[in-house]
């Protein structure tokens, strides 16, 4: 599969198989789309050199068609899928747990518009997670890890400062338990940083490998999806704190991370935004919501939103050239190593090697699923029970997604979010449409960004 596009002056080529990333001229970017993909070995020279010539002279289109054979001849054009054959019996792998998303409090201190979890309360009732809850989980993913040495913990939420009592009593025991097991915790924490402060910024930078601060963007916006329950924003309260907070840790190993709505398709905006206000490590992605939300994203706002990319890429190129660069999370893209292969087949692992604990104790596979009953694996008292999900989740992967296997960007996204597919389609292997189009965009928005910094070297 080839996959051809255009982007800020740039002929990008994929080849979707091998992951060769051709950056061409003109006159090579036709000659290929002219080739059918189905039968690349027999396409028509005449006919190509025929249909071209009057547009860029019959010498270049024949130098071009040349070229074109010599990447096909090096297995770098048109290549065969060999990944589908690689695809063992995913159900047969054992399950060997990595990572856990701690809910340590289905609590929030405000009341965000779009939150999924309902201000915290994941379709049940308010809680906060013992230390006793905390600690059998972390047993679980220990005794359930294999010889797997790096295990990775999330604080999540509703708002995990809320309990951050508890949150430190578990990271002194994960630091325990490390020597006895010889285990290396990787903690992590997301915050809507409320109740920020020194001592826990300080505990953080000694312990949290990484820290999410969520932030929407420009004041206006932040504050109408992200107030207070009685309706006043948050925004003033927690910028100076953030920006405080991303110096403690010399702008890296931290994300502000925003979500944009139907409310501001123009979202571009509110990314500069917060890199104008000194953030180097910026993630804000589209809302997940059903349709029937005003704020939902419809296929009305992808041309828009599309724009927005594209605009958004051609500023980092150029503050990139100034020395003025920023990261931002779904344009970061390794086209040299990146994740292993099964890794890109079969995603984030959730329900596999990536469970979410509610504060009681209960597993699910991820934190979008917690509250659904159906999906309801096990506790932390007798570990995995529904194991037809689990295996459900085992054999979740891109081939197993019909849209996936016809899709450019299948190893990138490695079949996309299982919650998502599961919410808009019913099926954990079907798609949630309006999402895969947005990630499509990124991709190429990445591959173009990656092509114009080989450019400035």
């Amino acid at each position: 599969m080839v996959h051809q596009y255009k982007n800020n002056g740039y002929d990008i080529v994929l080849d979707v198989n091998s992951g060769a990333i051709h950056v061409v001229d003109d006159v090579t970017y036709d000659v290929i789309e002219m080739i059918d993909q189905s039968q690349p070995e027999s396409y028509a020279r005449d006919e190509i050199v025929s249909a071209l010539s009057g547009k860029y002279g019959k010498e270049e289109v024949e130098e071009a068609i040349d070229e074109v054979q010599t990447l096909i001849d090096e297995e770098s054009l048109f290549t065969k899928d060999t990944y589908e054959n690689y695809i063992m019996d995913f159900k047969k792998r054992p399950t060997v747990v990595k990572a856990l998303c701690l809910h340590i409090a289905h609590d929030c201190n405000l009341a965000c518009q779009y939150c999924f979890a309902e201000e915290g309360e994941y379709h049940g009732r308010r809680a906060l997670m013992s230390f006793e809850v905390g600690k059998k989980a972390l047993d679980f993913l220990i005794a359930n890890s294999g010889n797997r040495r790096n295990l990775e913990v999330d604080f999540f939420g509703g708002e995990p400062l809320m309990n951050w009592q508890v949150v430190k009593d578990l990271v002194a025991y994960g630091r325990e338990q490390e020597k006895l097991h010889d285990k290396n915790f990787r903690f992590t924490l997301t915050t809507n940083g409320v109740l920020l402060n020194d001592e826990i910024m300080e505990f953080c930078n000694k312990e949290m490998a990484n820290v999410v601060l969520s932030i929407d963007g420009r004041k206006e916006v932040h504050d109408k999806m992200r107030p207070f329950r009685k309706g006043a924003g948050s925004y003033d309260l927690i910028v100076p704190k953030f920006q405080k907070f991303a110096e403690s840790r010399h702008q890296d190993k931290y994300y502000v991370r925003g979500t944009f709505t139907h409310y501001n398709p123009d979202f571009a905006a509110d990314v500069l935004h917060l890199a104008d206000l000194g953030f180097k490590q910026i993630s804000v992605e589209p809302v997940v919501a059903e349709p029937s939300e005003p704020y939902a994203i419809t296929e009305e706002d992808l041309p828009q939103l599309f724009e927005e990319y594209d605009k958004l890429a051609a500023e980092m190129v150029r503050r990139h050239k100034e020395g003025d660069d920023f990261n931002f999370f779904h344009f970061m893209i390794d086209l040299e190593g990146g994740p292993c292969v099964a890794k890109r087949l079969s995603g984030c692992g959730s329900g596999t090697e990536y469970l979410a604990v509610t504060p009681w104790g209960d597993f699910y596979p991820c934190h979008q699923f917690v509250g659904n009953e159906k999906f309801l694996l096990g506790n932390v008292d007798e570990g995995i029970k529904n194991t037809e999900i689990r295996d459900e989740f085992k054999c979740c992967n891109v081939y197993a997604k019909e849209k996936c296997r016809k899709c450019f960007a299948r190893f990138y996204c490695s079949g996309g979010c299982a919650a998502n597919a599961y919410n808009f389609s019913g099926d954990i292997c079907g798609a949630y449409d309006i999402g895969c189009e947005l990630q499509k965009k990124r991709i190429e928005c990445a591959i173009m960004i990656k092509a114009a910094e080989a450019d400035c070297e």
